[in-house]
């Protein structure tokens, strides 16, 4: 093997452990899925041929390691990834003659759930394979989990949580800023499934889809995954549709799942197929990676070959300027398309792209338009200096491995027509009758230059009155919902504001830590803010920055004598634990979940947050011996460590 090879291989394992980390930890993309096959591919042949197979090589692991806010549980079982083919002739020769279950390769995220005595007592997520995270209290309000089933004894079956692509088109159809919109229904399905607070995965409609059953104590299935899929369903699961096949109707089939996808609702990204024999599957034993039972089929991607005409540079509300391909039009998987998100500055410069270079492009899953490679790879595509809108200068800012373009005026056109639909959107201010077109008027007529001007729009009643599209009972009905806007609650203005970072759900997660008090939440410091559980170092600065910029406070004021916040009610006599301030970590007995305990101590009056600092009161772990980092910290600062017992009996 020459240094060439080697070199090749060391820089093959950086770029797909980057993606990887990318991808499963910071659910985010840095490449497409169609140019990670083809890297991986490569990396196994080079290993192949080579016979050496380079430490933390991605053929070696599987996912990513799970992060650090929620609490993790090893497997019992390792889960392992399943070799793969586009080959519908080498997934015949598979079989061996045997049957199988040919089932959807569902596009979410892997779930393991647990049932004791018909009631499901655990869910883990899969992680890194070996190692995965507790969403016990998310899978619970999953849109069609069942929380207790017929079968009494211990049961463990794994699934895929998935979006639907019809409700992923619903909730980024919520979402006015570009920027702000979820990439794909697997990333917003990760991040539904891993949230601290499952109110916003309930809000989600996560569903969940069983496709194995690791155990089902004292129950006979006669050697039969299939029979396995019908227990399965009888408790009351949806199970993944499959079909029995065997190597003279295994083709069949394949069409017959092909033609569904048109159609098809739920993310797939193939097809899986397993022995029905299980002892048999069983008896073929694993790889360092994958088990011998099983094999995954990928679609054989639809490449078309076209011209790249121009990228477009769409700005938002937070200065992001989006790049999008626009190529000439192409027929893929039955329709015609001619644009294609590229992301970021990362992917742009990945591509080497420049106008007038030939291109292919695909449809991941078949359904989203992507370039899969630049056959010119000119690479002189101009990066804009100035920003498409207002012609200032842009910026281009890295984080986590990921550049991207930004216009640095606070002024731009773009934002303020993005930061004004954000603020009379449904989860904000909630004012119906200013879409983005009557906003963008608005605007260019002067009537609005700070967001207390929502509020005074009665002012220009004759000419709205008489502008296009308007008339008496329109403008009527527009006074209508600005005045039933004015009647608030703190949540909808902190995330009207706009504030980087700051969605619906942390809004609620900041006013409910500094109990619903404005004033509280403007004089908070950086450290203050990082605190909170949920809200890292940027957030916070973020925030803090906002709250000390002397316009925006300004603005923020004259807002503020135009509505009426409603006051949530505080019983002071609970406020027992004013001042203190408290850290969870590791499982719960009394409790369903730490979200639970860390609610009883809000609603004392105490705080609760993700470190342990000076100023902790203690840190509750009912572990108190382990040798956990935030353990070993409590001890150096001479922090308490007690029990949840403990916890109750001294301080509720």
């Amino acid at each position: 093997m020459n240094d060439q090879t080697m070199s090749r291989m060391k820089e093959l394992v950086s770029v797909l452990n980057r993606a990887s980390e990318a991808y499963y930890a910071q659910d985010t993309e840095i490449m497409s899925n169609f140019e990670y096959d083809r890297l991986y591919d490569e990396l196994m042949q080079l290993e192949k041929e080579t016979g050496v197979i380079i430490a933390n090589s991605p053929t070696m692991h599987v996912g990513y390691e799970a992060v650090e806010e929620l609490p993790k549980e090893r497997h019992n079982q390792p889960m392992l990834s399943l070799a793969k083919t586009k080959s519908r002739e080498e997934l015949r020769e598979w079989l061996n003659g045997k049957e199988a279950l040919l089932s959807w390769k569902l596009d979410g995220l892997t779930i393991v759930l647990t049932y004791s005595e018909g009631r499901l007592v655990k869910a883990v997520t899969r992680g890194n394979g070996e190692v995965g995270e507790v969403v016990t209290n998310n899978a619970k309000v999953f849109r069609n989990v069942p929380l207790s089933i017929p079968f009494q004894g211990e049961l463990t079956l794994r699934g895929e949580a998935v979006i639907t692509y019809s409700e992923f088109e619903k909730i980024n159809s919520r979402i006015e800023e570009t920027e702000a919109k979820y990439k794909n229904p697997r990333n917003l399905c990760s991040g539904s499934v891993r949230q601290l607070n499952n109110e916003v995965t309930a809000a989600r409609n996560v569903q969940f889809y069983a496709f194995s059953l690791v155990r089902a104590e004292g129950e006979e299935f006669h050697n039969s995954r299939a029979e396995q899929f019908a227990f399965l369903a009888q408790q009351g699961f949806d199970v993944v549709e499959s079909k029995l096949v065997n190597p003279d109707t295994i083709l069949d089939e394949i069409t017959y799942f092909e033609n569904q996808i048109p159609s098809y609702d739920i993310p797939s990204d193939g097809l899986v197929l397993i022995y029905e024999d299980i002892a048999y599957g069983q008896s073929l034993g694993r790889t360092a990676k994958f088990p011998r039972d099983a094999i995954a089929f990928k679609w054989a991607d639809e490449l078309r070959e076209t011209t790249l005409r121009e990228i477009e540079w769409s700005a938002s509300r937070t200065g992001l300027i989006n790049p999008v391909a626009i190529f000439e039009p192409v027929e893929l998987e039955g329709t015609t398309v001619s644009r294609a998100s590229v992301h970021n500055i990362s992917i742009v410069r990945g591509l080497k792209l420049g106008i007038g270079d030939r291109i292919t492009v695909y449809k991941a899953n078949m359904i989203i338009p992507q370039i899969a490679e630049n056959l010119t790879q000119s690479d002189s595509l101009e990066i804009p200096a100035r920003c498409p809108v207002c012609g200032q200068p842009t910026q281009i800012r890295q984080m986590n491995d990921v550049q991207s373009l930004y216009c640095g005026n606070p002024d731009c056109g773009a934002k303020k027509i993005k930061a004004f639909t954000l603020f009379v959107s449904r989860d904000a201010m909630n004012v119906d009758g200013l879409s983005e077109s009557t906003l963008e008027k608005f605007l260019a007529r002067g009537f609005l230059h700070e967001y207390a001007d929502v509020f005074r729009l009665d002012r220009y009643e004759q000419e709205i009155t008489q502008m296009e599209g308007f008339g008496e009972k329109s403008y009527g009905n527009l006074m209508d919902s600005i005045e039933t806007a004015r009647n608030t609650t703190l949540p909808r203005i902190i995330y009207g504001l706009g504030i980087e970072n700051v969605g619906v759900a942390n809004a609620k997660l900041l006013c409910r830590y500094f109990q619903f008090s404005l004033e509280e939440l403007r004089k908070a410091t950086v450290e203050e803010l990082g605190d909170i559980d949920g809200v890292g170092e940027v957030i916070a600065t973020g925030i803090y920055d906002y709250f000390h910029d002397t316009e925006r406070m300004e603005q923020l004021d004259h807002l503020l004598r135009e509505v009426h916040i409603a006051q949530e009610k505080v019983d002071e006599g609970m406020q027992t634990l004013v001042g203190m301030s408290f850290v969870i970590t590791g499982s719960l007995e009394h409790y369903e979940n730490r979200n639970a305990l860390k609610d009883e101590i809000e609603a004392r009056g105490g705080k609760v947050t993700g470190s342990v600092t000076g100023k902790t009161t203690c840190l509750i772990n009912n572990d108190t011996t382990s040798q956990s980092s935030k353990n070993k910290k409590a001890k150096e600062l001479g922090i308490r460590i007690i029990s949840e017992r403990e916890f109750m009996e001294e301080y509720l």
